[in-house]
């Protein structure tokens, strides 16, 4: 990324413009690439909350309606269906974080959704979503003919680096992804667009990205996103077993605690590998993370205290889990198994410490 901090504009014609959008163009390629479609479906955004908004805006500027999608999806998809949707229907999931298909299909049957969300996995416990057989209720609607059933959002970022993703199989309309979920730069991630499909743009003001994006391109973020995707197109698979066999160490140290239970899906092949989440009793969110930031360790929860919001985490509430008793860990391209121990030997010692604390309280 180094040397495009100070790039050009690459919509000049200068020499420096024209290196500049080659660079561009080549981590466009590279991020097609990964995600098995063409380049010219790439649209360059600042993150997938921006490619989210995008999504939800274009499809229903021109085609007004009800928005359909799960209590488990991420805010940005909720709150931005709420801003642009005429009514919102949520739909609830199972134990495990898992939409339920039948649920949607119901929903589509009755009545004329204008948008469908769907998530390829869960961003707070890694449950794998059917995607597929959601994608085939969504085609059944008004027989399948774009202008009459919903237009479908996959917000893939969670799954992105992860999952082998190929969007012109998956049959979407759009799908959203960031960079720094997979080991690229934060601040820059992408919007994909079906073949032949023209949204009104969410952002105005110039005709950048083939006028589906107005402003100067960040063409050293978007550099940075194509390496780290050019890097991943060999080494997916590799990733997603060094992920898994990292985590199984964290879920195995968590699961000889006493009360300490995994919400993740216990079937590997249903889950995202580099995320473990975890319901720790006796203690709450706030202790646990300090202590375990105290013994180097960086963690995550879905509680209200951990969080900018006030709320708990909704994901966690759709699946009927105490929030504010929630852990999540998740490994890297670059966690190494020292950290993994480190965790291991501190989560024990820190949970055991603090109900001892409460106990004595």
């Amino acid at each position: 990324m180094g040397p495009w901090i100070s790039s050009a504009d690459p919509g000049r014609l200068h020499a420096e413009g024209r290196m500049a959008r080659y660079a561009l163009e080549e981590a466009r390629e590279q991020v097609a690439a990964l995600f098995g479609t063409r380049p010219r479906q790439v649209v360059f955004t600042s993150g997938a909350t921006e490619a989210i908004n995008a999504a939800t805006f274009g499809a229903l500027a021109d085609r007004p309606g009800p928005v359909v999608l799960s209590a488990v999806e991420h805010s940005a998809v909720r709150e931005s269906s709420e801003r642009y949707g005429t009514s919102v229907q949520v739909l609830g999931a199972d134990r495990y974080g898992r939409i339920r298909p039948d649920e949607i299909g119901s929903a589509l049957a009755a009545g004329r959704a204008s948008l469908l969300h769907c998530q390829l996995a869960n961003h707070e416990v890694g449950t794998i979503q059917p995607v597929e057989e959601i994608m085939s209720l969504a085609a059944l609607e008004g027989g399948g003919e774009i202008g009459s059933r919903p237009f479908v959002h996959v917000d893939a970022a969670a799954a992105a680096g992860h999952l082998p993703i190929r969007f012109d199989e998956l049959g979407a309309d759009l799908m959203s992804v960031s960079a720094h979920k997979l080991g690229g730069p934060r601040g820059v991630g992408a919007l994909l667009v079906r073949r032949g499909l023209r949204l009104p743009p969410f952002i105005l003001g110039g005709s950048q990205e083939r006028a589906r994006r107005a402003g100067l391109e960040n063409v050293a973020a978007a550099v940075g996103f194509g390496a780290a995707a050019g890097v991943l197109a060999g080494a997916l698979s590799a990733e997603a077993e060094a992920a898994e066999a990292l985590t199984a160490r964290l879920r195995a140290s968590a699961e000889a605690i006493t009360d300490v239970t995994v919400y993740c899906h216990p079937d590997r092949e249903a889950r995202l590998p580099h995320l473990v989440c975890l319901g720790i009793g006796g203690v709450e969110a706030e202790p646990v993370l300090i202590g375990l930031d105290q013994a180097g360790v960086a963690a995550h929860s879905g509680s209200s205290c951990s969080s900018e919001s006030l709320e708990p985490s909704p994901v966690l509430e759709a699946m009927g889990v105490d929030a504010e008793h929630s852990l999540r860990l998740s490994v890297g391209w670059s966690t190494t198994g020292a950290e993994v121990d480190l965790a291991s030997n501190a989560l024990p010692e820190v949970v055991g410490r603090l109900r001892r604390l409460w106990a004595g309280a």
